[in-house]
């Protein structure tokens, strides 16, 4: 017998709580499981190996929590501001995906979903068996949240909803409660709109609702702790961490209001930084600037690996002196990616810069990267 009342009082306090969207589904198997495995089978997750290890838990939310009954799935905006046009192309200044604007978002929706349970349980008057999951576990939480009837999956793989669109984080919690499931009719669709398909500059939508993330540039500048492919590289323009593309041409997005959570809105410094500034942050200064934001998953290598690219794209003469001396980073990641910025931007200064680190360099990738640089100029 399900809980009624108490599902509706539950949704109401989470959109108190600043959960824009939210919705109950039973904590029965994802239907999608076979086609997230062929999926994995492709070679499509990259190497995000987690998820294959994962698989076997994504089966079953019971695999989980073994007294789960129903998943409240919520929606919580992080639309925040548009940024200057004019500015946002400007070659030297780096893109960071909106969602990593502010604040970690883990943690602030995290303590929400917490607060949330001591609600719930304080309302039913009894503890519950509960997990609690912000974009960090076994589920494949769009199947949830678009059963809960908070949206549909687009042709770009995100969650659409039909009034508030797609700038949205996705949370669960799993629960003992048998909560009366939402059973909302599917509103709106992609229709025959291509545009994200189009917009993508690395053509990482293979097909619709189907991402090859070894293509795609949230994953490369963020997921990827390795070298990017040579051949994507100049593709990716001046992204340093993460891609909106998908998500700025999609037409639903064209009303999007903004987030009412102050943690979400951009910190100093990260909307629209220049390229130039942040390529020689020492590890103290990144871990400074950073803390407490989405972008130290990349990791201080990782993040200059994808400021060196954007700089390359750049072909300004005057990165040249900053990748230069980038060229002398401890990590072998930076310098070979700087090696591949100068060799885009070209020059005498950026010559004589290659060939100095060519003659000391040990690492055998590193001087490929670098005879390579030196060749294309």
């Amino acid at each position: 017998m399900y809980h009624q009342k108490l599902s509706k009082k539950i949704k109401k306090v989470a959109q108190q709580m600043g959960f824009d969207l939210v919705g109950i589904t039973q904590a029965d198997p994802p239907k999608m499981i076979d086609r997230y495995q062929k999926w994995l089978d492709k070679g499509y997750a990259g190497k995000m190996d987690y998820l294959k290890r994962h698989l076997n838990l994504k089966r079953d939310p019971k695999t989980i929590l073994s007294e789960a009954k129903s998943v409240i799935s919520v929606g919580m905006n992080y639309h925040t501001i548009e940024p200057d046009p004019a500015r946002k192309i400007d070659p030297l200044r780096g893109q960071i995906s909106r969602y990593a604007w502010g604040d970690d978002y883990h943690d602030i929706i995290r303590t929400k979903l917490k607060k949330l349970v001591k609600i719930i349980e304080k309302i039913s008057r009894k503890e519950t068996r509960n997990r609690v999951f912000v974009d960090s576990g076994p589920v494949l939480e769009r199947e949830y949240a678009k059963n809960a009837g908070l949206g549909w999956l687009a042709k770009n793989t995100n969650l659409i909803n039909w009034e508030k669109g797609s700038w949205y984080f996705l949370a669960e919690i799993l629960i003992d409660i048998p909560l009366q499931p939402d059973q909302i009719e599917p509103r709106g669709s992609c229709g025959t709109c291509t545009l994200c398909i189009e917009a993508c500059p690395t053509d990482a939508i293979v097909e619709p609702n189907i991402l090859d993330s070894r293509l795609c540039i949230s994953y490369l500048t963020i997921e990827l702790k390795e070298s990017i492919p040579r051949e994507i590289r100049s593709n990716m323009g001046n992204l340093i961490f993460g891609c909106d593309i998908c998500q700025e041409v999609c037409p639903w997005n064209s009303k999007a209001k903004p987030s009412s959570e102050t943690g979400f809105q951009p910190r100093k410094g990260n909307l629209l930084p220049k390229l130039t500034s942040l390529m020689n942050m020492t590890q103290e200064e990144f871990n400074r600037r950073f803390k407490g934001s989405p972008v130290k998953r990349s990791k201080r290598r990782g993040f200059l690996r994808n400021v060196a690219v954007a700089l390359g794209n750049s072909k300004d003469k005057s990165a040249v002196n900053v990748l230069g001396k980038a060229l002398n980073d401890s990590e072998p990641l930076v310098r070979g990616h700087a090696a591949w910025g100068l060799g885009q931007i070209g020059g005498d200064d950026a010559i004589q810069a290659l060939r100095s680190r060519l003659k000391i360099e040990e690492n055998p990738e590193i001087i490929e990267e670098l005879e390579i640089a030196i060749d294309s100029i």
